[in-house]
């Protein structure tokens, strides 16, 4: 996907959905899996949000509500990026299932000692297929537990397939999400990595197969425009997402 050209007689303000992954983190910049660890967005990080509310702007887009996950760093990312876009009365909701797949037992782990320990290829199963799960985290997942799901019986998960990102996702995003959007509201949901991906596999029905290929690149916001009864999509990144 390429730069979104609007023009400068048209201005998205309905029926348009913006996705967007968080800025960068320590962990992120140290090469470690993340997952449900509760890290804060870095100096970097902060700057990339920046950035995104800078871009929502140009675009003369203007968010009426957002979600994020139940994570820092989505939460410091939203809240700079409509900051930066001017839009700072916009209602920020967050929820567990926007949560970042749960990476079990490689949470915390540098993945380059991570490679050397599993392999490229199992570690790639792991990471970008949609069945693959990690190990399942050892003792007690105490990060995690900041964040645990905000739901009366739903447990602690203690490692994640996208496909299990999936399941707990959708009902969200088709219950909460999606009516916003059909109701002509410009929506902003700002997540993770394979949360995102999760909402990009479902919106253009990408496969399980294909699913490994795709990547969704840090703070780049990512624009949907539907048209009439929820039909016509059509998807572009407000910037070149190869920069990311």
């Amino acid at each position: 996907m390429v730069m979104a050209d609007y023009g400068d007689d048209k201005c998205f303000t309905r029926g348009t959905l913006i996705l967007l992954r968080h800025g960068s983190t320590e962990w992120n910049e140290k090469n470690w899996f993340t997952g449900w660890a509760d890290v804060p967005l870095s100096a970097r990080g902060i700057e990339e949000a920046r950035l995104a509310g800078r871009l929502i702007a140009s675009a003369r887009i203007v968010p009426d509500v957002a979600y994020t996950s139940r994570l820092t760093r989505t939460i410091q990312t939203a809240t700079i990026a409509l900051a930066a876009a001017d839009c700072k009365r916009i209602e920020i909701h967050q929820s567990w299932r926007l949560n970042e797949r749960h990476y079990g037992a490689l949470q915390g782990r540098d993945r380059d000692a991570a490679l050397v320990e599993y392999g490229h290829d199992l570690l790639q199963l792991w990471r970008r297929s949609y069945n693959g799960t990690p190990p399942e985290a050892n003792g007690d997942d105490t990060a995690a537990e900041r964040v645990l799901p905000d739901e009366p019986g739903v447990p602690l998960p203690r490692a994640e397939s996208l496909k299990d990102v999936s399941v707990r996702l959708l009902p969200y995003w088709k219950e909460v999400v999606e009516q916003q959007l059909r109701r002509g509201r410009t929506v902003l949901v700002v997540a993770h990595s394979n949360s995102l991906r999760a909402i990009v596999k479902h919106l253009e029905q990408i496969s399980d197969e294909d699913i490994i290929d795709l990547n969704i690149p840090i703070a780049i916001p990512l624009v949907y425009v539907f048209g009439r009864e929820f039909h016509g999509m059509t998807g572009r990144y407000l910037a070149d997402a190869s920069l990311s």
